[in-house]
């Protein structure tokens, strides 16, 4: 169902009208689907019902503590990759025993509050960070669960910027030197191996690289069981993509089937990371024209959201729909959409057919992921509010940051100035 749908021309979120919410709370404004983020997560529930399985979603998508919350009631786990994600997870309520702690550069602190939390398991990138994990243990009389996440140098057909199982790629271990370092694992005191994770890039959009590379797990698993090594789970990662332009999307369903099919025989937990396919597109950013500028080459809609609210069009050229709220009377022209920072790449998009006038609100379609959690104060512009939409009642699940903000914490050099 989609939870973002129009009646008479004009858009709403659920039961909301996002015309009502841009007026109430000013722009740029993010605004959540409950019921669509709630759907999504449930996709995967059902899909896994035969199978025993932990849903970690990825934080770093969206980590909003009532998206969190919403999530963790539904009886989410977590997939972090900071100490400050994991923060969120607990102050949302978040079971730590549900997360795995995700990342090619945990320091010792991390380390050690993680053990502290006790956390599901930590996805090893590396044998410096394996030696390290197994210091902080045992100085701290502690076991740090693991698994090593490998790199099957699988192509993800994907943004080279979101690709991370190719060789050439900083994440995990060379699916090669995998075997003699688990055996270093399991040898190691204050270490015990309990899986085997791989992740190999985001917005997927077909799944036979995910086939491919559970292959390659599969037989590696099969591998350490004759060298007396049993493991508990297997953590294919997250990575199944969304339709942001009419794309073909996998079923969650079918998704799933090619993942539980291989694994038939094994006694493994199956462990997915999914991220982008549970939140993007349950949230939309709101943004106000100010000003139309036609040319002769180019008509430039200058709009009060910037590349510093939404980073994805200008970091990877992603496309995202952009939609009117309302309905206008003027004529529909070519437009580039266009923010206020001082950069050629601040677009939101480019050649869209809209009718606008000066005041219109565009919605900025597939918004969930990936937005705010991109968002900074470049310019020194206030990152936007965030609003949770439940049917027909709205809730600010993040205020918007005032000018004030920006700079607490910063002090001026004492004495006059030079």
């Amino acid at each position: 169902m989609n939870h973002f749908h129009a009646v008479d021309g004009t858009l709403f979120c659920e039961g909301v009208a996002l015309e009502t919410l841009a007026d109430r709370h000013g722009t740029p404004l993010y605004v959540y689907s409950r019921a669509a983020i709630e759907e999504a997560f449930s996709a995967y529930q059902t899909a896994l019902a035969g199978h025993d399985h932990l849903i970690c979603y990825a934080v770093k998508a969206n980590s909003n503590l009532a998206v969190l919350g919403l999530l963790a009631e539904l009886g989410a786990g977590f997939d972090i990759v900071s100490i400050g994600e994991l923060e969120r997870v607990l102050a949302a309520g978040g079971d730590p025993g549900k997360v795995v702690f995700s990342g090619v550069c945990k320091n010792r602190a991390d380390m050690l509050r993680a053990l502290q939390a006790g956390i599901h398991c930590f996805n090893v990138e590396s044998e410096a960070e394996l030696e390290t994990l197994a210091a902080v243990a045992r100085e701290n009389d502690l076991i740090a669960p693991v698994s090593l996440r490998v790199n099957p140098d699988v192509d993800a057909r994907t943004h080279p910027y979101i690709a991370t199982g190719l060789k050439d790629n900083k994440f995990g271990i060379a699916i090669d030197a995998a075997l003699p370092l688990y055996n270093r694992a399991a040898d190691l005191p204050g270490i015990r191996p309990i899986g085997l994770d791989c992740h190999i890039g985001s917005q997927i959009l077909a799944i036979e690289p995910f086939a491919e590379a559970l292959d390659h797990l599969v037989r590696l698993v099969d591998q350490l069981q004759d060298q007396g090594i049993s493991l508990q789970h297997i953590d294919v990662g997250g990575g199944l993509g969304v339709s942001y332009q009419g794309e073909t999307v996998p079923a969650v369903a079918d998704y799933v089937a090619a993942l539980t099919e291989p694994l038939a025989g094994h006694n493994l937990t199956l462990i997915l990371e999914p991220g982008r396919s549970i939140v993007a597109n349950g949230g939309v950013l709101l943004t106000r024209v100010e000003y139309l500028k036609p040319g002769r080459h180019k008509n430039f809609a200058l709009v009060d959201a910037a590349m510093n609210d939404l980073l994805r069009p200008a970091l990877y050229g992603a496309w995202q729909d952009i939609v009117a709220v309302a309905p206008s009377q003027a004529e529909a022209t070519t437009w580039d959409i266009v923010g206020p920072v001082c950069e050629t790449g601040d677009f939101l998009g480019h050649a869209r057919e809209l009718a606008l006038t000066s005041g219109d609100i565009l919605a900025v379609m597939g918004a969930g992921a990936y937005g705010f959690t991109m968002a900074s104060n470049y310019n020194s512009r206030p990152r936007p509010a965030e609003i949770l939409v439940d049917l027909d009642c709205s809730h600010v699940v993040r205020e918007r940051e005032s000018l004030q903000q920006l700079w607490a914490g910063e002090a001026t050099l004492p004495g006059k100035p030079r």
